[in-house]
């Protein structure tokens, strides 16, 4: 009887449902999408900076990655590698030797990051050859081959082609300098990056930096992110004492830090706007239950009690809630499942705001069920929260003031 009852109410007060319903629904559609759009971009900033240089894992000497310099390095790099490549869910690995040069050139010069990788299984651990927009990458048999940051190149002022000094300190400390071709020119999208970095093969630039078997850290990928701790600790358990393995979660630490205060302001942003949503339904809601007054008292006076009421009421919000938040899941998991898979892109987003990490002008969601349900959950909430102020003030009525309220 009460469902019918609350359905016929429904069915009523039109304009009291429909302002309820579009009110929910679209505050709950906009919350779905929001937060789809607000994940799904932070999750490919993220991913892109690991794709592109950082990749998942890296083992380091203690120290290096605080004070860095020749001091740190790794200095038995055969022994951790026979270590990652008897750890399972490794999937692929390669030592790193950072050094710091001078670029020079006739017409400049420049202070860069030079380093020292091994072409061809860089190529599983990032992107920096897919980044080549000049030229070409480096392979296994390059020498004196240069592969450079489109920004480094603009400021030394030279292309394909041409000839870089390159002076630097060798590992004992003694002086390193020999002239480099520059051979590709990548563009990652990260200034920074593009301004400040170069690389050549290391199997030559060992020779040059007498830096045999030695690393400045062994980068690492992963078949599976979300294992991530646990391959962490199993790499740490069988490294020598002095060594540590880095996950990306520290070593990116400053923009996970970033990406979730952003997050945190976006929610603040939405609490804001649900605060004015809840109370518009709150003041709507008031308004409708207590213009009803006589008819609650009527109810009231042909034997429902004061909990009937109030089950009445709130099965009525709870239909129209229902309904509303239902439609919008309805409608906004296509639309974060859609744009997952076919990201918005908008020309140009990725030039504009390459200091922020933006490598790229694709704009992914995130869709997760999960993530959707609870969206859903917190408006459908609000709703049903705005209903109990209103109840509480018509309970207060004998059922002869109900009836004779004006």
């Amino acid at each position: 009887m009460m469902f019918g009852l609350a359905l016929k109410n429904i069915l009523h007060y039109k304009g009291r449902t429909v302002v309820t319903f579009a009110l929910t629904f679209f505050s709950s559609l906009l919350f779905i999408v929001y937060v789809a759009l607000m994940d799904g971009s932070h999750a490919h900033m993220l991913k892109s900076a690991l794709d592109v240089y950082e990749n998942a894992l890296h083992v380091y000497k203690k120290g290096y990655r605080e004070e860095g310099g020749y001091d740190y390095l790794l200095t038995d790099v055969s022994a951790e590698e026979a270590l990652l490549a008897r750890t399972a869910g490794i999937t692929a690995y390669a030592p790193r030797l950072e050094s710091f040069a001078l670029l020079s050139t006739p017409r400049d010069s420049v202070g860069a990051m030079v380093v020292g990788i091994d072409p061809g299984r860089e190529r599983r651990l990032s992107k920096m050859a897919e980044a080549r927009r000049e030229g070409r990458y480096l392979d296994d048999n390059d020498t004196n081959a240069l592969y450079i940051g489109s920004e480094l190149a603009v400021r030394l002022k030279i292309g394909v082609g041409d000839t870089v000094a390159l002076i630097g300190t060798a590992t004992d400390d003694s002086f390193a300098a020999d002239n480099f071709r520059v051979v590709g020119i990548f563009k990652t999208g990260l200034f920074e990056f593009d301004a400040s970095s170069a690389f050549v093969n290391k199997t030559y630039y060992d020779t040059l930096m007498l830096s045999g078997d030695m690393a400045s850290y062994i980068v690492a990928s992963v078949d599976d992110l979300a294992a991530l701790p646990q391959t962490v600790k199993a790499v740490q358990s069988g490294l020598a004492r002095g060594l540590e393995a880095v996950p990306w979660t520290v070593l990116m630490h400053a923009q996970v830090e970033a990406m979730e205060v952003d997050s945190v302001f976006g929610y603040i942003s939405m609490g804001v706007f649900f605060v004015v949503i809840f109370f518009v339904i709150m003041i709507f809601s008031f308004l409708n239950i207590v213009g009803r007054t006589r008819e609650l008292g009527m109810l009231r006076a042909i034997g429902l009690s004061p909990r009937n009421v109030s089950a009445l009421l709130l099965l009525e919000m709870l239909l129209i809630a229902l309904s509303a938040v239902g439609a919008s899941v309805a409608v906004g998991a296509p639309i974060a499942w859609y744009y997952e898979l076919h990201p918005v892109v908008i020309e140009g987003i990725a030039e504009a705001y390459r200091d922020y990490g933006i490598v790229d002008d694709q704009i992914p969601m995130r869709f997760d069920w999960f993530t959707i349900g609870w969206n859903a959950g917190v408006v459908f909430a609000l709703n049903m929260l705005a209903v109990l102020y209103p109840i509480a003030v018509v309970k207060r009525y004998t059922p002869v003031e109900a009836m004779h309220h004006v």
